[in-house]
This record gives structure tokens, sequence and C-alpha cells, in this order.
């Protein structure tokens, strides 16, 4: 009996090491982009770091305290309980002379501007972890994939945490799009996917590059990230998008801190501000937003809307699967501030600023 225990142990260790060395966890950089990161002042030991000090953790929270509300914490309402609704776009046929606004759920969105697409994040797999029995997504009545889509200009990826960069929607996807922009490091994995060196920008904090007409600024947020246990050896990053009409902050994942008035005082103000909202936890505060700074955060960048993403998709925390959306329209209204939550899939113009209701009340 023992030996066949160790004999399975075995064959689980052996066959997690050759799945961890699947093209899908992506690739360390090497040669002249690392050459590049290790110049970055922030890249200290093999790792980026904040500018801000950011602990993984809350004070007095330890990993023993969190493995223990992850497995045993009552998740109250954590996945609603029906299909989530999902208006069904033809994004193929979209009118061209309109500035546009498309949510997917989770961080996935797409914007027109300036009759260019791009797309933010895009991850349609049904699962946001590379070990398909875990961080299902919700029951949706549709669930938009790359046939969707029509040629993407501009693909931004933000980080390379599996919530924004899947690898099978970069493989369904990557032969529509025609350049992307991402974070210093990141290129590394996109090129092992076969994506062409060439069409691949990667900024580190500070640095502008104009694409299609566009210009990108990479900023900072408070996060980290790591498609394995190696943690920080890719740049997490915001984005300041500038078009010839509108100018809008494309956050990523990011803790509140001193950044979003550094960057308002340096770059704003803008028309909109894409924030994270949701999948947090007071246990990791640092880098995760809880919904009220998300409006907080949208006043520092002197946003004149904000709209909150990264919700209504994956049950990454604890809280109940509207709770975001609940107390970020609360804490908009507290402060009478614009901000803007669709239906997935609903198309919003970005020229012409309108309320939306509460789609999740009466939704279990």
């Amino acid at each position: 009996m023992l030996q066949i225990l160790l004999i399975l142990l075995v064959i689980v260790a052996v066959g997690g090491y050759l799945y961890m060395r699947s093209d899908r966890f992506g690739v360390n950089a090497s040669g002249e982009r690392l050459a590049r990161m290790q110049k970055a002042p922030n890249y200290k030991n093999g790792a980026f770091e904040n500018l801000e000090f950011t602990p993984d953790l809350a004070e007095g929270v330890t990993y023993p305290m969190v493995l223990k509300d992850f497995f045993f914490a009552k998740k109250v309402r954590n996945t609603p309980s029906s299909p989530l609704p999902v208006v069904r776009t033809d994004l193929k046929n979209l009118p061209l002379d309109s500035n546009l606004y498309v949510w997917f759920g989770h961080s996935s969105y797409y914007l027109q501007l300036d009759q260019k697409k791009i797309l933010v994040d895009p991850v349609f797999s049904e699962y946001a972890s590379p070990v398909r029995i875990s961080v299902k997504a919700f029951p949706l009545s549709y669930s938009y994939s790359a046939d969707d889509f029509p040629e993407i200009d501009i693909l931004v990826i933000t980080h390379d945490h599996w919530d924004h960069l899947d690898y099978n929607t970069f493989q369904s996807i990557k032969d529509k799009v025609k350049h992307i922009v991402t974070g210093l490091g990141v290129g590394a994995h996109l090129e092992k996917w076969g994506f062409p060196s060439d069409k691949i920008t990667e900024l580190y904090w500070g640095e502008k590059a104009n694409i299609n007409g566009f210009s990108f600024t990479s900023t900072p947020a408070r996060h980290f990230s790591g498609r394995t246990f190696s943690r920080n050896t890719t740049l997490w990053t915001s984005f300041v998008l500038q078009s010839n009409t509108k100018k809008i902050f494309i956050g990523g994942d990011s803790g509140y801190g001193k950044h979003f008035k550094n960057i308002g005082d340096q770059y704003g103000p803008f028309d909109y501000a894409i924030l994270e909202n949701g999948q947090y936890n007071k246990m990791w505060k640092y880098i995760h937003m809880m919904p009220e700074e998300v409006i907080q955060a949208s006043l520092d960048l002197q946003a004149k809307h904000a709209i909150p993403v990264h919700s209504s998709k994956f049950p990454l925390a604890h809280h109940a699967w509207d709770e975001p959306l609940i107390r970020v329209s609360q804490a908009a209204e507290k402060q009478n501030f614009p901000i803007i939550i669709p239906k997935m899939g609903e198309v919003v113009s970005l020229d012409n600023y309108q309320q939306y209701p509460h789609w999740w009340k009466r939704i279990e």
C-alpha cells in the first residue's frame, strides 16, 4: 500500500513538473530584454518592486490565515445562481465613426476610438487558472470568443496574471491582432507563443510610444505579476491612452496608493478612468482596491467618469458576486460621481454619457 502511495506521489510530482514546463506558463526574459529590465530603477535581485511599500498581506495577517479563510470561510452568494445577462453585440459591424466601449466581464473590454479597435486583457476561457478545476467562470447567457471580433489594431495587456493574459484566448485571437502594447518583460511570453517581436511594444513606467495614431504612456500600478511560483519577473502597469478625441486611463490591477494622484497631476484630467473593482479582501488590501477606493482613485486621477471592471465573471475572492457593483455604485452616489456599469456586451457611447440601470438587482 505504501509503495502504491509513493508511486502515485511520484506520478503527480512528475506530471506537475512537466505541466509547468508547458508553453502556457510562458518564459522568463533573456538577452536584450533582460538587460533592459535590469536597467530599470525598481528591478532588484531579479524582480520588479512597487514604488510604495506593498506587502502581500495586510498587517497581522498570515498565510495560514489566508488559507484557512480560502478553504473554510463561508462563501455567501460567491457565484450567481442563474446566468448573468450578456448582450450579444455584432462587434464586426459597429459604426466606425463612433467612440465606443464594450465590457465582457472581469477586466476584458473593447474600445473603439477614432476608427481604431483596441482590446484590453481578453480572457474568454472558462477558467482563470492554469488548473482547469478551479476559478470557473460564472454562468453567462452568452460567452464571447475570438470569432466574435473584427481585426484588432491594438491589443493591450496590463500584466501577465492568468485572469488578464490567458494562453488559450491569446492563441485564438493573435492572428487578428496587428500590434500589442504591454509592460516590460511580458513580451517574452508573447514571442514564445508565436507573436512577431517587431509587433510588440513593451514599456516601463514613464515610457511613451506612439502606435497607430495613439499615444500610450506606461504608468505605475500597485500590484505584482507572475504565471508560476516566481513573482514579479515582468512589469505590471497601467496606461495613459491619448487619442485625438479622448484621454483614457487603463488601470489594470492595483491597490490604492499615492500613484493615482501623481498620475492625475502629471497626465490628467481624463475623460474616463477604467479601474479594477472586485476580487478584493481586506487581507490583501494593498494589491486590490476596495470599491470605495475606486471612486477616490477616480477623483485623484481627475477623471470625469469612472468605469469599474474586474467583477462579474470569476470568483477570485469570498465576497458576494454582486457586492463590488453595489458598493461602488453607493460610493459614486455619495460623491455624486458619474459611473458607468453596463451589462456585459452592451455598447456604451464614449461621446455621450448616460446612466445605466442596476442590472444586477434581483439576480441571486
